[in-house]
């Protein structure tokens, strides 16, 4: 889930000081240290300066990481701007203020549609092109290389959701996504980059529920992407199926790596506080997923838990073509459109109250 385009030119200004933490929850995840860092993204509520402002300012009291989850630019790449040029002016300004404020950068650059793993990205839809020509590829490896370069994320996905792609998007699309990030990889290696590389999976895939098959796991992408050091996790367990977060087992996350241990990191994912088409949920059960969520990551060993939204989408502000399926995840945020705190907040507080291993 991805709609972080319509953001770029929002996040351009000095950001403001934080706000007040909310309270505690009495069951952190039963771990005397955790392993993985926590965080979010800076997608606001309503899409206006001073929401893109407070989201960000509130969201850094509850983490001790940062992550950007970014479109890449198709249309001003394809019309030459400079890689350099867009990356300092739309997302420079939000990497320094999380460096100021002593949060580690975690990056993923979204190659395909977000919202339609089976679709290109709709600005290349739009122009007319694809990710399968060349030039379209070049523009992505010297995006990258500069990215890299000017923001020194931790790590960086190179691209997302992989199994899912191949699942059901066309070959030539899946084909292109594995060239292109292996040239990427490779030349990033050459400028002597040091950063952590990744892609990332989608676990329902990569256990048989999206769509339904039997378990797969996720060797075909580690045999793709030679380059992967470590593995995003994209996690949407109430849309496969599952009625309660205690339904899905504790290995849910470790079993994707149990022959050929990886870091691992969740860089999407959660639970609806709301019942969604076909969901029915809360924001109790919302709460005892992220409880719940803390026991696999710990079972996992994680090195990062993250979730795209921190607030809740208020979504008349968002525009929404006719089918998009961005109202299931509407109601993902640990916030209300308005700030309020929904109890799932107290739960993510306890758990990130537990002390960080060395």
């Amino acid at each position: 889930m991805n709609g972080v385009t319509i953001l770029r030119a929002l996040i351009t200004s000095a950001l403001v000081a934080s706000c007040a933490s909310t309270g505690t929850d009495p069951n952190p995840s039963g771990s005397r240290t955790r392993t993985y860092r926590m965080g979010f993204s800076s997608l606001p509520p309503r899409l206006t300066v001073q929401e893109v402002l407070r989201t960000v300012d509130s969201l850094t009291n509850h983490s001790d990481a940062a992550l950007m989850v970014i479109d890449v630019p198709w249309v001003a790449l394809l019309a030459d701007s400079s890689p350099a040029i867009l990356i300092r002016r739309d997302q420079y300004p939000l990497a320094l203020r999380y460096q100021q404020r002593g949060l580690p950068l975690v990056a993923t650059l979204d190659v395909t549609n977000g919202l339609n793993r089976s679709a290109e990205h709709d600005a290349l839809v739009k122009l007319g092109r694809s990710i399968t020509e060349p030039a379209v590829q070049r523009v992505y490896r010297e995006y990258v290389v500069a990215f890299d370069s000017i923001l020194h994320p931790r790590y960086l996905a190179l691209a997302m959701e992989t199994n899912l792609v191949r699942a059901i998007a066309s070959a030539p699309v899946y084909s292109a996504v594995v060239t292109m990030t292996n040239a990427a990889a490779q030349q990033l290696r050459a400028t002597g980059s040091t950063t952590q590389l990744m892609v990332s999976v989608q676990v329902e895939t990569a256990w048989g529920r999206l769509p339904a098959s039997n378990y797969v796991g996720i060797q075909r992408d580690r045999t793709d992407f030679t380059f992967v050091q470590a593995l995003g996790l994209s996690s949407y367990p109430y849309l496969a199926g599952f009625t309660t977060p205690e339904e899905f087992p504790i290995e849910y996350y470790s079993r994707l790596v149990a022959d050929a241990p990886l870091p691992m990191l969740v860089v999407e994912g959660g639970w609806s506080s709301g019942s969604v088409t076909g969901v029915m949920s809360s924001p109790a059960l919302q709460a005892r997923y992220i409880r719940r969520q803390a026991h696999i990551a710990d079972a996992a060993k994680l090195v990062g838990i993250f979730q795209i939204t921190f607030t809740d989408f208020d979504m008349a502000s968002f525009p929404v073509p006719p089918g998009s399926i961005l109202p299931l995840f509407a109601q993902l945020g640990l916030l209300d459109v308005n700030y309020r705190p929904k109890p799932a907040l107290a739960v993510w507080d306890s758990v990130r109250a537990t002390p960080l291993a060395p």
